[in-house]
């Protein structure tokens, strides 16, 4: 984990969601109070139970957040795509981190810290819609998911996971192949299933011309085919 000098990143373009609701002062406050780091494949940027200090904002890679459940098994709660913001809903619910989240790949994190977040959204009422809305999103999100993955069967949940990274990470250039390489494990953690049955449901796609497999790499083959799967359940 290592921290960049702040000059070598160009906030205006990095943090523009954000940027585009602060005065000149209150970004020369942003500018002077926040950190770069990076974080290598599978670091750890927070622990479940860890008491939040900082707003982070993805600036390049892909992180998870995840909870670890009963017997060992892994939970993925949400996958975070530049430029985007996370880490900062247990500090306004006054709750230390119910969740873990950990780098993919390789990836730069902007570190802002909260008390100065708080201060800026003290003195400006749209940097505090910006967050009403970002939560109000990411809460319609988590319900509809929490709905398909406990709803819907496993080829149902796998086919909305494969269609929720490509709607993420988007497509390779070959426009087919996912932008994002997951194990089987992670893959089967996002599905909420086992690692066994998200193994046997790829290879039926496979076998169903619905996608291609090479390693790690997914390519999507037949997207509406993905689709009927995915709203049938």
């Amino acid at each position: 984990m290592k921290q960049q000098r702040k000059e070598e990143i160009d906030f205006s373009s990095s943090l523009a969601e954000v940027w585009r609701v602060l005065n000149e002062n209150e970004r020369d406050i942003l500018r002077k109070n926040s950190t770069i780091r990076t974080f290598k494949r599978n670091g750890l940027i927070y622990y479940q139970g860890d008491e939040p200090k900082d707003m982070m904002c993805l600036l390049k890679g892909k992180v998870k957040i995840y909870k670890d459940g009963i017997g060992g098994r892994t939970q993925i709660i949400r996958m975070i795509k530049p430029i985007q913001y996370f880490g900062y809903r247990a500090f306004f619910a006054h709750e230390n981190y119910l969740t873990n989240a950990s780098a993919f790949e390789p990836s730069t994190i902007c570190m802002i810290p909260l008390n100065i977040v708080t201060d800026l959204i003290y003195g400006n009422p749209n940097l505090a819609m910006f967050f009403i809305r970002q939560l109000s999103t990411d809460l319609g999100i988590s319900d509809e998911r929490t709905i398909n993955l406990t709803q819907k069967h496993i080829r149902g949940r796998l086919a909305e996971s494969l269609l929720f990274l490509k709607d993420s990470y988007g497509l390779e250039a070959d426009g087919a192949t996912l932008s994002i390489y997951l194990s089987r494990e992670d893959l089967a953690n996002l599905s909420n299933m086992t690692t066994s049955n998200a193994i046997r449901t790829l290879t039926t796609f496979a076998n169903e011309h619905v996608i291609a497999m090479d390693g790690k790499k997914i390519s999507i083959i037949n997207e509406e085919r993905l689709k009927q799967i995915s709203r049938l359940g």
